[in-house]
């Protein structure tokens, strides 16, 4: 009695299956043998610029600025940071994306743009529409806290991005108000980032790579 497979083809999708499936093993082992031994893979070619880089401290978070929210992403950064008091023993990211982009450029992008008025942000120091970024250098006692001023949490050491997404769009819509292009807006408000800001290619990307170094995700508003 002939026992063998009639059809012999039957058989090779069983037998290719487990070999790939042991393949799969060994590539799981290899992985979690590097990661045993701290290593990490290269990033392929294209992946983008190394940000936020190696973090200092052991706690670490990232902020996600969406809107402005009157300044609580910032004082949300500087409370953290606030309640972990040990020097280097915490760092905060802040990623500043959608309308909250603003907050990334100088005072003279506010005032020639009118960034205040048209986005109906209101400077806490004059009680009117800000012709200035105040959340950059402001007098004391003008923030809820000193320290949630941007160049303030710099000097301590906090990391900001900005999206360059947001930066193309907010530049666009308010570039009549300037009376240039949108090409020339753009230009303009990415050469007066506030110094220490770096432009990411997306605040989203900016968000992915911030977890990705060990931060915990805070909603900024």
């Amino acid at each position: 009695m002939n026992t063998r497979n009639p059809n012999p083809a039957d058989g090779a999708p069983r037998r290719n299956f487990f070999r790939l499936a042991g393949a799969t093993m060994l590539g799981l082992a290899g992985f979690a043998s590097a990661a045993s031994r701290g290593q990490a893979a290269t990033p392929p070619a294209g992946d983008g610029p190394n940000w936020p880089g190696k973090l200092a401290g052991r706690h670490r978070h990232v902020v996600d600025a969406y809107s402005v929210n009157g300044g609580f992403p910032l004082l949300f950064a500087s409370t953290f940071l606030l309640t972990d008091p040990a020097p280097g023993s915490a760092t905060s990211v802040v990623i500043l994306r959608s309308q909250a982009l603003v907050i990334a450029v100088n005072h003279a992008v506010w005032e020639k743009y009118k960034i205040g008025e048209s986005l109906k942000i209101i400077d806490p120091e004059t009680k009117a529409p800000a012709v200035k970024n105040p959340f950059v250098n402001p007098k004391p006692g003008v923030l809820a806290s000193d320290d949630s001023a941007v160049d303030r949490l710099l000097g301590k050491g906090a990391v900001f991005g900005a999206c360059n997404q947001a930066l193309h769009g907010l530049s666009k819509r308010l570039a009549g108000n300037a009376g240039v292009s949108a090409d020339d807006a753009a230009k303009e408000w990415a050469a007066n980032l506030v110094p220490g800001i770096t432009l990411l290619p997306s605040g989203v990307w900016g968000l992915n790579r911030a977890q990705e170094a060990g931060c915990t995700y805070c909603a900024g508003g």
